[in-house]
């Protein structure tokens, strides 16, 4: 049990991580990121609403308190996850490989989030 917990809280870690880093990108250098969503065809005014979306999405993971919105904030992120990972196939700037991390420690997070569960 306490190889799941360490191996849950290290891959919740490292998600948050690269969570918390494309969201400060949204945040701190819109400029580029304003460029890759009209390349996209993306409306830009969701830029701060999606950053401050991924943020609270971070809060509800580490929250204990509500199984069901942390059941929700897994399939959003794995959504936005599998989106970025295209959408950055399509720009052509290598950084899809940001995203197949973020999928595989999402996956590690949620399959040990369920086996702490019991």
């Amino acid at each position: 049990m306490k190889r799941d917990k360490i191996i849950y809280y290290i891959a919740t870690g490292v998600l948050s991580a690269i969570i918390l880093f494309s969201a400060s990108m949204y945040i701190f250098n819109h400029d580029a990121i304003t460029v890759a969503f009209e390349t996209l065809g993306y409306p830009t005014y969701l830029i701060y609403p999606y950053a401050a979306a991924k943020i609270v999405g971070i809060i509800v993971l580490w929250n204990t308190k509500y199984m069901i919105l942390k059941e929700w904030a897994y399939s959003a992120f794995f959504f936005a996850i599998i989106l970025a990972f295209f959408a950055h196939i399509m720009i052509g700037d290598g950084g899809q490989s940001g995203a197949i991390l973020a999928f595989i420690a999402l996956t590690v997070s949620y399959i040990f989030k369920r086996r702490i569960q019991g």
